[in-house]
């Protein structure tokens, strides 16, 4: 019920949407275009699960980042911007996160998740699930991407 309210908010907006997801590895897109219509508002994703597609897909080099501390509120506002902007996009989700059953090599538990949304209105949020079970954390990340559009879009 959720995404479909999304989903008619961006359609009744003529807005759209380009994703950039990592640890959810293409649950918050899939999300997106679970949604009838979805060509109206979605137009494309990437999932930068590592440095090279993050190079290649979203044109982050190490410049673009090295004043931010890795899996931060800044660091993925950045990764949302680019990926507005990479597509040309009204908005820009990003997701980064640790999954599980690990933590992140910078020293965060599993569970651990910073998510942003970029556009007329700039949203950040971090998710601690404290849970490392990885599947259980996909969703419970992209659940809460769902939640910060729907709260950018209102």
């Amino acid at each position: 019920a959720q995404v479909a309210r999304i989903g008619e908010l961006l359609k009744a907006r003529g807005e759209t949407v380009a994703v950039a997801e990592s640890s959810t590895g293409g649950l918050v897109s899939a999300s997106l275009l679970s949604v009838a219509g979805a060509s109206a508002f979605f137009l494309g994703s990437s999932v930068v699960y590592t440095l090279t597609s993050r190079l290649e897909l979203l044109r982050i080099r190490a410049a673009d980042v090295e004043v931010l501390k890795p899996l931060s509120e800044p660091m993925v506002q950045r990764f949302a911007q680019r990926a507005r902007e990479q597509l040309g996009a009204t908005w820009g989700i990003a997701e980064l996160g640790a999954a599980g059953p690990s933590g992140a090599r910078y020293g965060h538990p599993a569970g651990t998740c910073v998510l942003a949304v970029d556009g007329p209105v700039t949203l950040t949020t971090t998710v601690q699930t404290g849970n490392s079970d990885r599947e259980a954390n996909m969703w419970a990340f992209t659940a809460a991407a769902m939640a910060l559009l729907e709260q950018a879009l209102i």
